[in-house]
C-alpha cells in the first residue's frame, strides 16, 4: 500500500446506500463493510453476573445525529453527560469527564452547535445517562449508538421509524481493522464543548 492508495481509500465514505461520517475507515483490505442496521446484545458483569441488555446501531451519515438525539427522549428531562475524549491519548485509551444534573434540551442544544464535532471527529465521544433509572446512550467514537436498558423497546422505535432495522447478524467497523480520523482544530472544539456543558475535570466512570 502506497500513500496515493491510501489517501484514495481514505476518501471513500459511501458504500451502498451507507455513507459514513469523516471519523472512521474500515482497513485497507475492508475487514468489515459498513452498512446500516442494528442489533441487541447483553452486557454481563463479570462480578454480579448481572445481566443488561444493550443494542448497537450502525446508522448513515446523513440521519445519524438526527437518530442520536432522538434516542435521548426516554432518558428524562434531567440526565448526566460523560464527554470522551482521545486526543491526548494514544492506543485505545480515552478519558472520561462527566457533569452530573443537566437539563436535557439544554444539553441537546450544546450538542447541535457541535454537530460538526461529534460526528466527524474520531476522538470525541459522549454519553448520556438517565437520572431516574438505568439507561444510557452513547455515541461512541466509532460513530456507533449504543444503548443500555432493562427496556429496550422505546429506542427500538425510534430506530425502526429512522429506517434502521433489526440485523442481528450485523457486523460493526469495530470489530475489524479500521482508522481514526481528527483534525487539530477538533481538539480546540472539543475544549469549548467541555466548557459549554461545565465539564472541569477528569473523572472516574463506573460503567454497567
Amino acid at each position: 500500500m502506497n500513500s496515493a492508495q491510501l489517501a484514495a481509500h481514505l476518501r471513500v465514505a459511501r458504500y451502498g446506500d451507507f455513507v459514513l461520517t469523516d471519523a472512521i475507515r474500515p482497513a485497507m483490505h475492508l475487514p468489515v463493510v459498513p452498512r446500516q442496521g442494528y442489533r441487541r446484545e447483553q452486557f454481563v458483569d463479570a462480578t454480579s453476573q448481572t445481566r443488561i441488555p444493550f443494542l448497537v446501531a450502525s446508522v448513515s451519515r446523513e440521519k445519524l445525529f438526527d437518530v442520536f438525539l432522538d434516542l435521548l427522549s426516554p432518558l428524562g428531562e434531567v440526565v448526566d453527560v460523560i464527554l470522551e475524549t482521545s486526543h491526548d491519548d494514544s492506543g485505545d485509551k480515552h478519558r472520561d469527564l462527566p457533569r452530573e444534573g443537566i437539563d436535557q434540551p439544554v444539553l441537546a442544544s450544546y450538542f447541535c452547535e457541535f454537530e460538526d464535532l461529534l460526528l466527524n471527529d474520531g476522538c470525541t465521544g459522549v454519553a448520556v445517562l438517565s437520572t431516574t433509572a438505568p439507561m444510557e446512550v452513547q455515541f461512541d467514537e466509532h460513530k456507533l449508538l449504543i444503548v443500555y436498558a432493562e427496556d429496550l423497546q422505546p429506542f427500538e422505535e425510534v430506530l425502526r421509524q429512522a429506517g434502521v432495522r433489526f440485523d442481528p447478524k450485523l457486523r460493526l467497523l469495530t470489530e475489524g481493522e479500521h482508522l481514526h480520523h481528527s483534525e487539530p482544530h477538533y481538539r480546540d472544539e472539543f475544549e469549548q464543548l467541555c466548557c459549554r456543558v461545565g465539564v472541569a475535570v477528569e473523572g472516574e466512570v463506573v460503567r454497567w
